[in-house]
């Protein structure tokens, strides 16, 4: 089984979005897969409340019981865990690093989330696993995606390649208990969430995955 964990220092940042998304597309792909959610907000949680079908499992946990929990939905068979990290918390967001093979850390083109983002990855590479900055919110022009693909150079961070746009069938899927690509599955923002996916299993299947 493997373990990708989404993280961020900053809330709002949509992180619980691409964590959803990412499962369900996972379990298209015929992986059986499960959502844990260490937020307080329990944010993937309520998603699930409202959404239509039972995958993927979702289960909202403390951080402290997160590596037996991933042991346990190893031994029931699954293919894949993804840890939906809580904002802020460090020693969190540290823990869920420590179980990861692959880490993404989604953050908005602005400059203070440019300055959580420079904290997350402290965290990650403490923990010594392999990460991708995915800049979220995309907003379609503008100079502020610029200066967060710069700031990451200057930090050598690798940088996803799929940058996800800022756009509504998000919102519109998440309060259904939806995935985009479910809500939408021809929109510009399925697509992206597809690209994402296909580019997250590169890395967690990769020994070549940079650190």
């Amino acid at each position: 089984m493997k373990v990708l964990a989404v993280l961020s220092q900053k809330g709002g940042v949509g992180k619980t979005t691409l964590a959803t998304c990412l499962a369900v597309a996972a379990e298209a792909a015929g992986k059986r897969t499960a959502l844990f959610d260490l937020d307080p907000q329990a944010t993937a949680s309520f998603w699930k409340d409202v959404r239509p079908s039972e995958t993927p499992a979702v289960q909202s946990v403390q951080a402290v019981r997160l590596p037996a929990m991933l042991e346990a939905a190893q031994a029931a068979g699954a293919d894949l865990a993804i840890v939906d990290g809580a904002a802020v918390a460090r020693d969190v967001a540290f823990q869920a690093a420590e179980c990861a093979d692959f880490a993404l850390i989604p953050t908005r083109a602005a400059v203070f989330d440019s300055m959580s983002m420079v904290h997350t990855i402290e965290i990650v590479k403490q923990a010594g696993k392999p990460y991708a900055i995915v800049l979220n919110f995309v907003p379609p022009r503008g100079q502020e995606t610029g200066d967060a693909l710069a700031t990451a150079e200057e930090l050598g961070a690798p940088i996803c390649p799929v940058f996800i746009g800022n756009r509504k069938a998000f919102f519109r899927a998440q309060s259904a208990g939806l995935a985009v690509q479910e809500h939408d599955p021809r929109s510009k923002a399925a697509s992206e969430i597809q690209q994402l996916y296909d580019y997250t299993i590169i890395h967690l299947y990769s020994d070549e995955a940079v650190s």
